[in-house]
């Protein structure tokens, strides 16, 4: 079942900061049950935020280093989020996004957006998310479980993750955009087994986001042009659009993917 989460139930489960802290590279914002980093734009807001989850063993302090994410989403007002990933033994961080985590990844997301919103003017009713690899997955997670509290989402390099029990009622009315290499083995398009579970299929989420949202199965558009090859469902889909936009490339972050997720949202909604 879908796991409904509700702004009184997130506060009793994950304590705010009491007072503002330095949520830079070098420092994070500490709450019950972990940590983020946080990027604010320039004026007073209230800003939309981006919710960024980093890739496997990576940590929220990417988003200080991200180029495009500055350029594309900073520099446009956003404000940037990014939880980090629960701590392993081994001291990696990571975010498993299937069922059996150790920690409610969907609840701490939330968490990290209420303990922001202590410290700057946010608008939470403009909140997109946004992943890569392991994080992409996350971001998949966050749309099927609780889509209705997001104006949009992307995933680079990530897909739903098996097992998983969500129902993906969220994704019901969720602008939504897969960003994948052609030649990414990491994370092929129909996935992978590893040990007991498996890296989801990018054709069977695409699917369930077109069917959530009534879109026909075969494309209203094709886009093709030095760097991507792109399907969109839009004007034959009664809820949301749904958008893939395919690169040459391996596991990674394509050139130019910020600026394209930023327009996709910008013409589903208000970006800026």
């Amino acid at each position: 079942m879908i796991r409904i989460f509700s702004l009184a139930a997130v506060l009793s489960t994950f304590s705010l900061p009491i007072a503002a802290q330095n949520c830079g590279p070098n420092d994070m914002c500490e709450i019950e049950g972990g940590e983020y980093h946080l990027r604010l734009p320039e004026g007073d807001g209230p800003h939309p935020v981006l919710i960024w989850f980093h890739g496997h063993r990576g940590n929220g302090a990417s988003i200080h280093r991200g180029g495009g994410l500055q350029r594309d989403f900073l520099d446009k007002g956003f404000a940037l989020l990014a939880p980090n990933g629960f701590r392993n033994s081994d001291g990696s961080r990571s975010y498993p996004a299937r069922t059996g985590s150790p920690r409610d990844d969907v609840a701490f997301a939330f968490a990290s957006l209420e303990a922001a919103a202590k410290r700057a003017n946010l608008d939470k009713d403009r909140v997109y998310a946004g992943g890569f690899s392991a994080g992409g997955s996350m971001a998949w997670l966050l749309a099927c479980e609780a889509g209705d509290k997001l104006a949009g989402m992307v995933s680079v390099a990530g897909a739903l993750r098996r097992p998983n029990a969500t129902e993906c009622l969220g994704l019901k009315g969720l602008p939504v955009m897969q960003v994948h290499g052609f030649a990414d083995g990491q994370v092929p398009f129909e996935g992978r087994g590893i040990r007991d579970w498996h890296q989801g299929s990018v054709w069977d989420i695409l699917d369930r986001a077109r069917e959530a949202n009534g879109c026909r199965s075969n494309p209203d558009e094709i886009e093709i042009d030095d760097t991507y090859r792109s399907r969109v469902w839009d004007a034959s889909c009664t809820g949301a659009p749904v958008r893939l936009d395919v690169h040459n490339g391996g596991h990674g972050l394509p050139q130019g993917w910020t600026a394209r997720a930023w327009a996709f949202f910008e013409e589903t909604g208000e970006a800026g």
